[in-house]
């Protein structure tokens, strides 16, 4: 075998690795890792850093209690909004639902349908007429 037919096998050897791979790029998954709406995400950061400013500097993050059947929020003021569950390990677990303060200032969220482990609770409520915007991880046991 002279040279010049090693170099042909050589650069068809190349070339089947880069179509290979070029398939395999193609058929792959998307990335679950990567929001969908990055982009209005992007646009609304501002808003949401001044809202968790906000938190700071009013002292008004929520205490978070984990009972075995509930997750109570204890509120410093009334306050009304959203909470957001995320589930890092599956996006398909994330749950949202809105809330509201009790007479104690309380919001209880029950446990029942929320898989064990961690996830991030993304919360987001007016209380004074002041909007909040408070994120923190717990495990759920």
């Amino acid at each position: 075998m002279n040279w010049g037919t090693k170099l042909v096998i050589g650069m068809l050897c190349f070339m089947s690795f880069i179509i290979v791979l070029a398939v395999l790029m193609i058929n792959s998954k998307t990335d679950a890792l990567v929001d969908t709406d990055y982009y209005q995400k992007g646009l609304d950061y501002d808003k949401d850093y001044s809202r968790k400013e906000q938190v700071k500097s009013d002292n008004a993050a929520p205490s978070i209690n984990i009972t075995r059947d509930y997750i109570v929020l204890l509120f410093k003021n009334k306050a009304k909004g959203d909470i957001k569950l995320v589930r890092n390990a599956d996006q398909k677990m994330d749950k949202k639902m809105s809330i509201q303060t009790d007479s104690a200032n309380e919001v209880k969220i029950p446990l029942k349908g929320i898989e064990k482990g961690q996830w991030r609770l993304i919360i987001s409520w007016m209380s004074t007429e002041k909007a909040y915007l408070n994120e923190q991880e717990v495990i759920i046991p």
